[in-house]
């Protein structure tokens, strides 16, 4: 079975708002071995989306369409669809029940643009939204069989997952190939020395495929393959992913696609640890990071940012003698920063950065891309100084702060 993927509106066309819509879909299909052959985008024009999907259905099997099925004026994909397929558009008393449930059950009053919403192509299947108010439908034009899908990403997924699904495991029937993908979350190298690490794994894996991603500062190492059976691919896909790690070592930080402060957390919560930070250079980055991820009140109890030298001083208790002496990006600072979020918030690790972001700032002895480490724990103190050559100030900032989780991974890795 060929599929293929249409997006629209002009947010998506222009460049505006990423379309994480169509690599989720992807990702799905591919699971249930459908290939993905084409992924097409279109804005908010009539005409356009009617010929993108008159065009996909001369060469797909089935298409996957998301937005243009909201309220306004510029949702026009019912239209679209009808115009493909030569019927007019009708009202769907199912979808407009369920749309009148949906406000009733919320106390709002239904308008007659939301209405418009329940207007869908003559012969078309509604199918339910459990989420919002926009009614999906299915509909087959030739041998290509439709799903139209909100562009709300909650939506849109909910709606995968219960309607287009199900409906695609009946088409597809047993027997059929399975495709996976395994996820190695690695950092330290670049993309490039990374793959020279791997090289060989096409004689070794000739049957699995390997790529490569830049998640910065991290690279994904994805080993995919295809097969009739889901247990064989899945062993051989963990017999990929250890010669890889053997390979590559203490670099790899995950084997799911888990993010450095993922891993981190995990970590923590199985020691039954808990963590303060003091942040200079990295403005609060690792701490936004860290409280992403659910349940991280387990062990994330205080973060710091003490920018100026009064801050270090004042919450942190760093000497003015050390400032004098070494200077607020030391090794001497990050060790007495790290020291003293440990002690103000009593927790079993202390983790503090301090550095030189840019692109401004920087100096012979300690120039721009400069950071400074702290890490004290129940082993005592240490501390790092790494540079990097990036003159981009975010740039420097993620890689500052993954640094200093990694360098607390290590840690805990050790326990």
């Amino acid at each position: 079975m060929i599929a293929e993927i249409l997006s629209t509106g002009e947010e998506i066309r222009c460049g505006a708002v990423v379309d994480t819509n169509a690599a989720h879909i992807a990702r799905r299909l591919e699971e249930m071995g459908v290939a993905v052959r084409r992924h097409l985008c279109v804005g908010d024009g009539l005409d356009a989306i009617s010929r993108a999907l008159a065009e996909m259905g001369t060469r797909a099997d089935l298409v996957v369409v998301t937005g243009g099925l909201g309220p306004t004026q510029d949702d026009r994909t019912a239209q679209a669809a009808a115009a493909a397929a030569g019927v007019a558009c009708t009202m769907n008393t199912a979808a407009l029940d369920a749309m009148e449930a949906f406000f009733n059950n919320r106390g709002r009053p239904m308008t007659d643009a939301n209405r418009k919403q329940a207007r869908l192509p003559q012969g078309a299947d509604w199918l339910a939204n459990p989420v919002g108010t926009a009614p999906g439908f299915r509909l087959t034009m030739g041998e290509c069989r439709f799903y139209f899908l909100p562009g709300v990403p909650r939506e849109m997924r909910r709606m995968l997952e219960t309607a287009v699904l199900p409906d695609l495991e009946k088409r597809l029937g047993q027997p059929r190939s399975v495709g996976r993908t395994r996820t190695l979350v690695t950092f330290g190298l670049t993309e490039s020395a990374t793959g020279e690490q791997l090289d060989g794994f096409g004689s070794l894996f000739p049957d699995l495929g390997i790529g490569f991603q830049i998640r910065f500062p991290e690279i994904l190492v994805r080993i995919h393959g295809r097969d009739g059976s889901a247990d064989r691919l899945e062993s051989r896909l963990d017999e990929a992913a250890r010669w890889a790690c053997d390979r590559l070592g203490e670099r790899v930080v995950s084997l799911t696609g888990a993010s450095m402060a993922e891993v981190v957390g995990g970590l923590l919560r199985g020691h039954g640890a808990t963590l303060a930070m003091a942040e200079s250079c990295t403005g609060g980055l690792m701490a936004h990071w860290l409280t992403e991820v659910p349940g991280s009140s387990d062990y994330f109890r205080f973060s710091g940012v003490v920018y100026a030298n009064a801050a270090k001083t004042a919450v942190l208790g760093v000497p003015e003698t050390i400032l004098a002496r070494f200077g607020a990006v030391s090794q001497e600072t990050a060790r007495t920063m790290a020291e003293g979020a440990r002690r103000v918030a009593g927790t079993d690790w202390g983790l503090a950065t301090t550095g030189i972001a840019g692109p401004g700032g920087g100096s012979a002895e300690k120039p721009v891309g400069t950071v400074c480490i702290g890490l004290a724990g129940p082993h005592g103190v240490d501390a790092f100084r790494h540079h990097f050559p990036f003159g981009d100030r975010d740039m420097n900032k993620r890689v500052f702060a993954v640094t200093a989780l990694d360098r607390l991974r290590r840690s805990l890795l050790l326990r």
